[in-house]
């Protein structure tokens, strides 16, 4: 029966080896030739048409440590409490800030990014900026979010075609003829448009500058893409920026750009609680100044009415005790107003995104640092409001964060009035009785002493608040920039991309690893027979292989110069094929003197085996050393041996049909092969099939046994028809020919189990068009150094 396991180890040799697929791919040498020459194409097309870009960079120091110390120097520990001084500078969230959107758009709007000038090149397009750029377009009827287009013909002296106009999904091809001189305000698609010359106009230009206006986010983008940072080192706050672009100058003026504009937003962000707070306090500067002037003049004008001298020096020892508590009272009454109003500020819904005042003199550091908390996570809130919207999940975090931090201040202030209320009332009632014992002091030494009461808390609350401004001026004055230019903005003038030897060397490496990979995926992928190594482990018994006849084209397929129908083997010749047939005719002459039999049949399991010729060849082989051989043309359908004498009308399938009674008068002898007859087919059957069950084919067999030594059958295929299995009852021994190439290796355990079951007598194998070259396949011997060519 046939064995499994031989056919898992032989399995394991199917793995292709590295100088297996050397030599597969130098036969095909010309497939490496063609992919070389499309791969160095391409690569030279990718060289050519993209646009040189070039890197620029540059290095910021970020200052970790609190403004007024990076400005002033010093020990400045005595002015902590002016508010001069900022947190810690987190080097990472500013590494990040430098790289945000809102930065590359300031730098956009700037420099007015989303205006690009090209002009066509030789083989792509090219960007005008700079030194390049003879003249600056202006459209300022535009939307942020319009796209336009347009082109400018250029001609010497400064006349200008504009064409092509584009706006949106708009178009207007009208041509507007104009001078440079009167290009001021040009009515078009887009609105009026002004042009002017940059200061590298000459006058001498004369092409085409194609004009796109792209919108701003849309810009943004592009140019953010290209701008990346980094840290330098774990040991430094220096961060490394990089910008990649078509132009060197403009690659220069981003990062410059870059830099500026990250400085004006980190000042403005550090300054916006400082200036909430001088917006606060001048607002309240003057409502105490218009209360401190009604009371000046209350107390004049009483004054003046009731001739009043002044009447504290009759009560000065009551009244010191008086104005103790007063004072005190005074400094309490500041707290109050002050803890009431931030209280009715807070509390109002205009205000729930408006920043609190900072430093308001309730006299609590507790809220003043809950205070500068939630100015903190203000800030933050509207920053992220500013880049995305009120719907963003970090913006209703911070949402649900400030209303806590809101209700917790309300709380401590509702705390602190509690708590100043009753210390008034305390003083209050000290005060009252040093002003009861003011026995003898007029009625309107009562009432003056109310009215400069309330002169002084006024007053005190005016100066107050003027030294609280003043603070918050000189903290805004102390904001110095956060980063330090280490390296401008600097690069080489080499391109760093297309980097031409790189595209050159991958092309190349693709160019070879594409044949490369396809001669591996066709060689693995071949499930056919491809020499003897594939045979090796069947049981039936090998007798010989035929070599293929020509060679392989660089497409594979097989180019022979014989003629067909005609014999290979000659008398004399030497070359590989007779030299296979000879030995092939040794090891069957060997099987069929140990079995007795002669009369022996050829078949296959595929059409196209070259059984006909196996058979023919081998028959001459046998004949040219003086045996006498009859091959006669069993396969009735294709009749193919017949061929090799020319077809004639009648033959074997005549005789078998009872048309004709002597067989021996349609045998049909071969020029130059004495020894060698052929019994055609003859007239074409059309029941091939039940002429074998004839007698007269037993009949037949029985006679020319007689007088033949060799007696060969060329059947059918096995698989194809049933006329091999009927043939094989008369035949002593059974050649199956295997074509290398043809013949599914997963079928070599079919004709291994047609030999353990003896299905077809004294089974022996041949394997036709084997490729002695290969040596993968079995073959390690070089006959052709052996063996002349013909």
């Amino acid at each position: 029966m046939f064995d499994s396991n031989n056919v898992k180890e032989n399995s394991t040799d199917d793995f292709i080896k590295i100088q297996d697929l050397a030599k597969l791919c130098l036969r095909r040498w010309q497939w490496f030739v063609i992919s070389l020459t499309i791969a160095t194409g391409i690569a030279l097309y990718i060289t050519l048409t993209t646009p040189p870009s070039y890197v620029r960079s540059a290095s910021v120091m970020i200052k970790t440590e609190g403004r007024g110390a990076s400005s002033l120097g010093g020990d400045l520990s005595n002015v902590t409490g002016l508010g001069v001084f900022s947190s810690a500078t987190n080097v990472s969230n500013e590494m990040a800030a430098i790289q945000s959107p809102a930065i590359m758009l300031d730098v956009v709007r700037k420099l007015q990014l989303n205006i690009s000038y090209v002009v066509d090149g030789r083989f792509h397009e090219v960007e005008l900026y700079g030194k390049n750029l003879p003249v600056k377009v202006e459209i300022p009827h535009l939307k942020d979010t319009d796209f336009a287009y347009f082109a400018i013909k250029m001609e010497k002296g400064g006349k200008l075609s504009l064409s092509n106009f584009i706006r949106n999904m708009q178009e207007d091809n009208k041509v507007i003829q104009t001078t440079l001189s009167e290009a001021d305000s040009v009515p078009t698609l887009f609105g009026n448009i002004r042009i002017t010359p940059t200061p590298y106009f000459t006058g001498e230009e004369d092409y085409t500058i194609h004009v796109y206006r792209s919108d701003l986010l849309s810009a943004t983008n592009s140019f953010q893409a290209g701008l990346s940072a980094s840290f330098r080192d774990d040991e430094t706050t220096i961060i490394d920026l990089k910008y990649v672009d078509v132009s060197k100058e403009r690659a220069e003026d981003v990062l410059v750009a870059v830099i500026e504009a990250y400085n004006e937003s980190w000042v403005r962000d550090k300054n916006q609680v400082a200036v909430a707070s001088t917006q606060f306090i001048t607002e309240r500067l003057e409502v105490i100044g218009r209360e401190l002037g009604n009371v000046d003049s209350d107390i004049s004008t009483y004054k003046s009415q009731n001739l009043i001298p002044d009447v504290k020096a009759a009560s000065q020892m009551y009244m010191t005790q008086a104005n103790d508590a007063g004072g005190q009272i005074m400094l309490l009454n500041n707290q109050l107003y002050m803890a009431r109003y931030v209280r009715d500020y807070i509390t109002k819904d205009r205000n729930s995104h408006q920043l609190l005042p900072a430093n308001s003199g309730m006299g609590s550091a507790a809220i003043e640092k809950q205070i500068a908390e939630f100015n903190e996570k203000l800030l933050q809130r509207n920053n992220l409001v500013a880049n995305s919207s009120t719907q963003n999940p970090l913006v209703v975090e911070l949402d649900q964060v400030l209303a806590a931090l809101r209700t917790s201040i309300v709380a401590s202030v509702d705390n602190q009035i509690n708590t100043l209320n009753t210390q008034i009332r305390s003083l209050q009632e000290s005060e009252q009785k040093s002003t009861a014992r003011i026995a003898s002091s007029p009625s309107q030494a009562k009432y003056l002493l109310s009215i400069e009461r309330q002169q002084k808390v006024k007053e005190s609350l005016y100066l107050y608040l003027l030294q609280k401004r003043e603070e918050n001026e000189l903290s805004q004055a102390f904001t110095a920039y956060n980063t330090r230019v280490i390296t401008p903005p600097t690069g080489s003038n080499v391109p760093a991309s297309p980097i031409k030897s790189r595209i050159f060397m991958i092309a190349w490496a693709v160019g070879l690893l594409i044949p490369v990979a396809v001669i591996f995926v066709i060689d693995s992928s071949n499930s056919k027979v491809r020499g003897r190594k594939d045979i090796k482990h069947l049981h039936i018994p090998f007798v010989g292989e035929i070599p293929l006849q020509g060679k392989r084209n660089w497409r594979g397929k097989v180019i022979t110069n014989l003629p067909e129908n005609q014999l290979v083997v000659k008398q004399s010749s030497n070359n590989l094929v007779n030299e296979s047939f000879r030995v092939l005719r040794t090891n069957l002459e060997f099987m069929v003197s140990s079995s007795n039999g002669k009369v022996i049949m050829t078949t296959s399991a595929n059409p196209g085996s070259g059984k006909t010729f196996v058979t023919m060849n081998l028959a001459a082989s046998l004949s040219v050393k003086q045996k006498k051989v009859l091959v006669i043309d069993l396969d009735m359908r294709r009749a193919s041996l017949s061929e090799y004498v020319n077809s004639p009308k009648r033959g074997v399938a005549n005789y078998l049909a009872g048309l004709d009674r002597n067989w021996q008068e349609l045998v049909v002898s071969i020029s130059g092969y004495s020894n060698l007859d052929v019994l055609p087919v003859g007239a074409k059957a059309p029941n091939p099939t039940e002429l074998l069950f004839m007698p007269q084919l037993e009949q037949l067999l029985q006679e020319v046994k007689s007088q033949y030594d060799y007696i060969f059958i060329d059947c059918p295929p096995v698989e194809i028809v049933a006329d091999a299995s009927i043939i094989s009852q008369w035949v002593d021994t059974t050649l199956f020919v295997i074509r290398v190439g043809l013949f599914e290796r997963e079928m070599l355990g079919t004709i291994d189990e047609y030999y353990s079951t003896k299905k077809y007598p004294n089974m022996c194998l041949v394997l036709n068009a084997s490729d002695f070259n290969d040596k993968r396949y079995g073959y390690h011997v070089d006959y052709r150094s052996y063996i002349k060519e013909e």
